[in-house]
């Protein structure tokens, strides 16, 4: 049997409402024997005392029930988001505030080219906060003799050069929803959806933004250097292909003791026809291991709110844009979820706008109906435009919501502003409603969307506060001990990992965040400068100033 440690911290925050504070943790062979005083644990055996957290604060390891790992593969292209970005290795990318800066940067990273067919790519573009949108005449600046693909930051829409279109053969006669066109009815190189950018990117060879390639095992350890970054042990992959190519990848490093993260994907239940999906999933689902839990299906309804794709009720679109796109027809929904929920598989499922959300709802009390489960714990992603009638029918039905807190801070002012107006921007990803009526919720980064840090999605929650130092809608700030939670034991519940993860107690995998300073006794508006000293996964330790030494 493997010798007890005991690891002393100057305060052990431990998410258990028996014993909320401890001094020390016992651990053995990767679990949680209890958390106490010394005297309290000592009869579990001998032990041997770990004090190298004597003067730190350990928390339950964070997890981020809602991000990608593209948060890692994005960093092999350019990034040309508005806002600074740090990369998994470290390194600040100053944001770009204008579309000149975009197209100079991406003109740099085309001379770095040899192979004349190699795309130029880039990420993190967001055109709301320019004067205009991007165009052809753009990006052809940048080449007219090879794809340049620029994503868009929260992934739903893609800008091409004119190579491009010419390439997948788009035109101003293809008719399909998602093409932009300027007031002259040219197109302006735009393509909003995913099911549209999906069949220009397969005319010049890339299979989606998703695709890693031969570049898969590098970008998953930059997946897991940004997650242990930021005090994370467990991650999700919310929108996977899981292709067997990217499953014998994950499980090659899941099944190394070096690798410092737990990784919960879910695939795509849209790509393919249910009964393929379903058979798909269970399947994989046989194929788990502790760090590599297979069997989540992730379905996306509609696009992004500051992209104008995402599905509103009316008055629409405070700007007067047009309403955005379905990505799955409403009334084909319900049979998907029917066809997985009914094969024991949990589902998560895209809804930004209320319109989505209610078409979502709609179809899980159909389904229920057919195939009742008081604990399949649905779980509306995003959710951002839920009231309090929503979040009412949610706690009945036993659906649970991961709201996007940070979009507060990265878009609350264009949506104050441009696309919802100050009501609804005002109770936009509201925490509190959503914990009053009953509702299990966790709140997101959505990375790369945006960083991947749980202190600062947690400072969203608390403060919401937008880029400009607004407060969005007081009324719906939550503590930091309620923040706390949506980001362990919150987001373990929606990802049913509830009696594995999420506090720090006794038969719990021993999973844990290590912190310089006290989230529960610091300012609040502090809250995201915590310094992150590292992590502890299955006992074994992580800090954060020995990342990248494990890299193959």
């Amino acid at each position: 049997m493997d010798t007890i440690t005991l690891f002393k911290a100057k305060k052990i925050i431990t998410m258990n409402p028996r014993q909320p504070v401890a001094d020390y943790v016992a651990v053995r062979d990767g679990i949680i024997l209890g958390t106490g005083s010394l005297d309290s644990l000592a009869g579990w055996g001998d032990y041997e005392i770990d004090n190298q957290f004597a003067d730190k604060v350990i928390l339950p390891g964070f997890i981020e029930g809602h991000c990608h790992s593209w948060e890692g593969a994005a960093w092999e292209d350019t990034y040309v988001g508005f806002l600074d970005r740090t990369s998994p290795t470290r390194e600040v990318h100053p944001g770009l505030k204008s579309i000149g800066s975009v197209v100079e940067k991406l003109k740099k990273a085309n001379h770095t080219l040899t192979d004349p067919t190699t795309p130029v790519k880039g990420w993190g573009l967001d055109p709301i906060f320019f004067e205009r949108r991007v165009t052809c005449a753009d990006l052809d600046q940048i080449s007219t003799t090879r794809p340049v693909v620029v994503i868009h930051q929260s992934g739903h829409i893609i800008n091409v050069n004119s190579y491009v279109l010419d390439k997948a053969g788009i035109d101003g006669n293809t008719d399909v929803d998602g093409l932009v066109t300027d007031g002259h009815g040219e197109l302006t190189g735009e393509l909003m959806g995913i099911a549209l950018y999906q069949t220009a990117l397969k005319a010049i060879g890339m299979n989606s933004i998703l695709d890693m390639g031969e570049n898969a095992e590098r970008s998953l350890w930059w997946f897991a250097n940004s997650a242990q970054i930021a005090g994370v042990t467990t991650v999700t992959d919310l929108a996977s292909e899981l292709s067997p190519e990217m499953v014998t990848v994950q499980q090659s490093l899941a099944a190394l003791d070096s690798y410092p993260i737990r990784v919960v994907p879910a695939f795509m239940g849209q790509m393919v026809p249910s009964n393929e999906g379903v058979e798909k999933m269970l399947n994989l689902k046989k194929q788990s291991t502790p760090k590599l839990q297979l069997g989540l299906v992730k379905l996306i309804v509609d696009g992004s709110i500051q992209g104008f794709t995402a599905r509103l009720k009316t008055p629409g679109y405070y700007n007067g844009a047009p309403n955005g796109l379905w990505y799955v027809d409403p009334t084909e929904l319900p049979s998907i979820i029917e066809a997985y929920h009914s094969a024991g598989l949990q589902i998560h499922i895209h809804t930004n706008g209320d319109e989505a959300t209610e078409e979502a709802l709609d179809a899980i009390e159909q389904v229920l109906k057919v195939h009742p489960d008081s604990d399949a714990r649905f779980t509306l992603q995003h959710c951002q435009m839920a009231h309090d009638a929503h979040f009412k029918r949610m706690a009945r039905l036993g659906v649970c919501a991961n709201l996007f807190a940070n979009h507060l801070y990265y878009w609350g002012d264009q949506h104050y502003e441009t696309t919802m107006g100050p009501e609804r921007a005002a109770r936009m990803d509201a925490a509190n409603s959503a914990g009053r009526l009953g509702v299990n919720y966790s709140i997101h980064s959505d990375a790369p969307v945006t960083h991947l840090s749980p202190l600062f999605t947690a400072w969203c929650g608390v403060n919401r506060r937008t880029y400009s130092g607004r407060i969005l809608g007081e009324p719906e700030c939550i503590s930091v001990q309620e923040a706390l939670h949506a980001v362990t034991l919150g987001a373990a519940f929606t990802l049913k990992l509830d009696s594995e993860l999420g506090s720090i107690e006794c038969g719990k995998r021993a999973d844990f965040t290590i912190l310089e300073d006290d989230p529960l006794t610091i300012d609040p508006m502090k809250l995201k400068d915590i310094t992150v000293w590292g992590t502890v996964l299955d006992g074994r330790v992580f800090p954060v100033s020995e990342i990248g030494r494990n890299m193959n």
